[in-house]
Order: C-alpha cells, then structure tokens, then sequence
C-alpha cells in the first residue's frame, strides 16, 4: 500500500492516473505559466512576436535575456517557461529547418516545423527517465500559404491562433486580444495591439528594456528584430497612448 494516495502517479516515470492524468505533464504547464509573457499576433502584412523579459536583478544585462529566436530566414519563436529547455526545442527547430532545406531544396513551411516540435514534445511525455519539456513556444513566420501563428504546449498539442500569449500573462493579455484584435490589421497596428496586451499583463511596469519585438514581413518573408531604438520609440508611443486613454 502506497504512503500517499496517487503518489505512484506524482513520481518521475509519466504514466496516467486512474482519473486519466499525466501529472508530469500538468506539472510542465505549471513552469510555462510561472515564465514572463511572450505573445504572438498575425496580421495580413506579417508576424509580430513580442515578450517581457523583465530583468530580476538590476544587475543584470538586459541584453543577456533572449526569448525571442530565430530559427529560418522566414520563422521566429518566442519562449516561456524554463529557457534552458526552450533552447534545446529551439536547436532542434533549427536543424529540422535545415533538413527540410537540404532534403527538398525548399524552406520548411512553418506548420510542418510546428508539427515536428511537437512530435518531440509529445515523445518526451511517454518515455521513462525523461520529463516533458517545461517551456512552451510560440511559433510564427511566412510561407508560401501565407502568415502561420502557432502555440506549442508541453504536452505536445498544437493550435493555430490569430493573435496568443503564454506566460504569466496569458489570461490578461487573451482578453485584450478578444476585445481588439481585428483579421485586417497592418503590421504596425499588431505591434501596437501586442504592447497593449504586455502593458495590461505586466500592470503598466513596460520600458523598451524589458520588452523584445521581432517581426517577419510577407512582403520580404525574413525575420527581423527590432533595434533598441525602435523598441523604444515603440514603447513611448504605448506609454503616451495609454496617458492618453486615462485621460478621457
């Protein structure tokens, strides 16, 4: 007879509960959900993905924080939950990439990488003497089929989405999505709409140094990140719009 009840099931092998469970895996979303806010929002000129990498120490180099990657010329992640963990999905993106490119001759549609991400992911949730991966991406870029905007969980499930967040953040910044989030936005308007939703998930605490923006154009399908300059000015036209919004 087992000390704790269920505790069989609590331990390092993932197996299923009697209920149905896989506590490792629950135990994963709980690790995305304790990491900063990263979003994603589509529009019909490009991908944006913005995050929070909020420093914990005044010490720290804010440069150092990088959760937002780019894996091809034409696709980008953002990551949250154990950044460790996020690199290594982020590597294997980014070799799968570079098959599919060699194998075809063709870049790899940003679906299929999606899929291949998780297929890893779901391979760790069924294996004993592993654990599922404790980070969840956010996966954007464009193809032939146009802009793709996918989440990643740890469990391995794949969902395609107009605009998402994962994080801390994620129930503020969905709200903020579901009230302003229109299919015609131009790529400055999703800029602006996924800072809103940070500033809203972060309690008005936003600076250019804690936020990070990338965005992959249709026009050119090539992966950008924004310059400190930009972010920044970006950042000041949030702050003065929101000055703006208390006001009336």
């Amino acid at each position: 007879m087992q000390p704790f009840p269920g505790a069989g099931y609590d331990r390092a092998i993932t197996v299923f509960s009697p209920d149905g469970r896989l506590f490792q895996v629950e135990y994963a979303r709980e690790a995305v959900k304790r990491g900063t806010t990263s979003l994603g929002v589509k529009s019909i000129e490009g991908v944006v993905l913005v995050v929070d990498k909020r420093p914990t120490s005044k010490l720290v180099e804010p440069k150092s924080i990088e959760k937002i990657f780019q894996i091809d010329e034409h696709i980008g992640a953002a990551t949250s939950g154990l950044v460790a963990d996020a690199r290594a999905l982020i590597e294997r993106a980014r070799i799968e990439s570079q098959v599919n490119k060699i194998t075809y001759n063709e870049p790899i549609r940003v679906e299929s990488l999606a899929k291949k991400i998780c297929d890893m992911k779901q391979m760790y949730t069924q294996h004993g003497g592993v654990r599922p991966f404790g980070s969840a991406l956010i996966i954007g870029g464009v193809s032939s089929n146009g802009c793709r905007l996918f989440e990643t969980d740890p469990s391995g499930a794949l969902i395609e989405y107009k605009a998402t967040a994962i994080g801390a953040g994620r129930p503020i910044a969905m709200d903020e999505f579901e009230k302003k989030y229109k299919e015609d936005m131009k790529l400055q308007e999703a800029i602006e709409l996924a800072l809103d939703a940070v500033y809203e998930a972060t309690e008005g605490k936003t600076t250019a140094e804690s936020v990070e923006i990338a965005v992959i154009e249709s026009k050119n399908k090539k992966f950008k990140k924004l310059s400190e300059d930009e972010i920044k000015e970006h950042v000041e036209e949030l702050l003065i719009r929101k000055k703006k919004e208390e006001e009336e």
